[in-house]
C-alpha cells in the first residue's frame, strides 16, 4: 500500500504564496505606472528683461547729464573682440596660419598677412601666440594668446 507523506497544506500554502507576490507585483508596476512623471513640469514664462535706464540711474547716483550720456555707450576693448582658437606656426618659414574668432562669430582660419579685420592685419605667429598689426611690418597692436590648457 501507498501512502501520501506530504501534507495537502504545504502546497496549499505554496500557491497562496505565489498568488499574494503576483498580486504584490500588479499593484506596483500599475501604480508605478499611473503615477505621474515628476520632471514633466509646466515650464514657466521667464519675464522679459527690463533694460535699465542709464539716464536715470545716473541721475540717482548724482552725475551729471553731460556724464551719464559718456557712461551710457559702453566700448568693447579691442582684444576682447577676438579669441584665438589655434595656431599653426612655421618656424623656419615664418608663415603659417592661425584659426581666429572675431566677435563671437565661429574661428575662421588666417594666413600670415592676412587681413583680420578692418585695420588688422596677422603680422607673426608664435606656437601659443598671434600679433596683429595695422600692417606687416609695423608694430604689433594687439597680442593674442592662447587659452591655457585644462
Amino acid at each position: 500500500m501507498v501512502t501520501n507523506t506530504h501534507s495537502k497544506w504545504g502546497v496549499r500554502l505554496g500557491t497562496l504564496a505565489l498568488w499574494a507576490l503576483a498580486g504584490a507585483s500588479l499593484v506596483y508596476w500599475g501604480l508605478r505606472l499611473s503615477a505621474r512623471p515628476v520632471g514633466l513640469t509646466v515650464p514657466a514664462v521667464a519675464p522679459a528683461p527690463v533694460a535699465p535706464d542709464a539716464q536715470a540711474m545716473a541721475r540717482l547716483l548724482g552725475v551729471p547729464a553731460a556724464d551719464a550720456a559718456a557712461a551710457r555707450a559702453p566700448v568693447a576693448s579691442l582684444a576682447s573682440r577676438f579669441a584665438l582658437i589655434g595656431v599653426l606656426a612655421g618656424r623656419s618659414s615664418g608663415g603659417g596660419a592661425a584659426l581666429i574668432a572675431v566677435d563671437g562669430k565661429p574661428a575662421k582660419p588666417f594666413r600670415v598677412g592676412a587681413a583680420v579685420d578692418e585695420g588688422l592685419v596677422l603680422q607673426s605667429l608664435d606656437p601659443r601666440q598671434a600679433r596683429l598689426g595695422a600692417s606687416v611690418d609695423g608694430p604689433a597692436t594687439l597680442t593674442l594668446d592662447m587659452p591655457a590648457k585644462n
